[in-house]
């Protein structure tokens, strides 16, 4: 995950995150080049078990009547599921095993789903890769685009319960809505599961991994889903590009963020509290955050993302082992669900 100028990264983070945190370009090349001996990373080191635990009444999910047919237990499930693969970088056989699995539910939701293949030079190598995409069709030519990244960072017994795993957990539960849907909308909904967000380095430690962060080493997936849809003349006719990015954490506060299109993220903001949550979508702005909407944003798309990286970095949570299930609440899953699937229903309207 990024961090890159993070507001709260100063008298927050312990002093050694600060200089990386606050400006990630400046992470040393030779500490990667030493570090990328071998793309393997020991996967099998420690496998999560499919049942999660226990969840505290101030956790549970609401019915979904209550957020708007989003189940948020349904996306905690799917992300426990996610995680039960054990770590999942690329190109590893815990993310085939991952890959399978969503294809294969995206299926049974009823959704359309394409794939894209691609290899991408890394520090470890060349890297096979796989976007997922699932898409609602609309009856008009306008896209509403979701994304999510399903990787996680190549450190030992890291299974990326929030990070990787909850958005993509709450994405499956945004297909099984959308592509269920009996009436077509004005805009086609495509939700991306993109590989490759994290820098693809093999990381020693927890503290190496929340120090370094190349920027030109990250995001190969949204990059390559953003010049293919602009080779195809898709991205023209992209409306919004909705990213999710560790959202189910406990004690969730997401606050708008500064590379964030404006006007998408106050139709986010506004929609969220219209809703009464306003408790969990806070409005005080953080700073830029170098995530999968940027190859958008680059190419002129408007793009929000919601994240809440700074509580997940204060706990020493993000990037570490400790970056498992009971970390995480149905409940903020439901809030974050009800909102992103209420703000899509604006953009339809917006752009019918």
């Amino acid at each position: 995950m990024r961090m890159l100028r993070y507001l709260l990264c100063a008298g927050v983070v312990f002093a050694a995150l600060l200089a990386v945190a606050c400006g990630r370009g400046n992470a040393s090349s030779s500490a990667a080049a030493s570090a990328a001996t071998s793309v393997a990373v020991s996967e099998n080191s420690s496998q999560a078990t499919t049942s999660a635990p226990a969840i505290a009444p101030e956790d549970q999910a609401p019915p979904a009547s209550q957020t708007g047919g989003f189940d948020g237990r349904k996306a905690y499930d799917f992300t426990a599921k996610l995680v039960s693969f054990g770590p999942r970088p690329p190109a590893s056989d815990a993310i085939h095993r991952t890959q399978d699995y969503i294809i294969s539910t995206l299926k049974g939701f009823g959704c359309a789903v394409d794939t894209d293949d691609f290899h991408s030079p890394t520090p470890v190598g060349d890297l096979a890769m796989k976007n997922i995409i699932a898409k609602a069709p609309g009856t008009g030519q306008g896209i509403i685009l979701l994304l999510t990244h399903y990787d996680t960072v190549r450190l030992d017994n890291f299974v990326g319960a929030d990070d990787g795993g909850s958005s993509s957990g709450l994405m499956l539960e945004m297909a099984r809505q959308l592509c269920g849907a009996t009436t077509k909308q004005p805009n086609a909904v495509w939700i991306a599961f993109l590989d490759g967000e994290e820098e693809q380095m093999n990381f020693a430690s927890a503290q190496q991994a929340q120090t370094i962060w190349n920027d030109p080493e990250t995001t190969y997936g949204s990059r390559e889903l953003a010049a293919k849809m602009a080779v195809a003349g898709e991205l023209k006719r992209t409306r919004a590009v909705i990213l999710a990015d560790m959202v189910g954490q406990k004690n969730l506060e997401v606050q708008p963020e500064a590379n964030s299109t404006k006007w998408l993220a106050d139709v986010v903001w506004k929609t969220a509290d219209r809703l009464r949550h306003k408790d969990v979508f806070v409005p005080a702005q953080v700073s830029a955050i170098t995530d999968d909407h940027g190859p958008f944003l680059k190419r002129g798309v408007p793009a929000v993302d919601i994240i809440e990286l700074g509580g997940y970095q204060t706990l020493g949570y993000w990037h570490s082992t400790d970056d498992t299930m009971d970390k995480l609440s149905p409940k903020s899953f439901a809030i974050v669900g009800h909102v992103t699937l209420e703000s899509v229903s604006e953009l339809q309207q917006k752009f019918r």
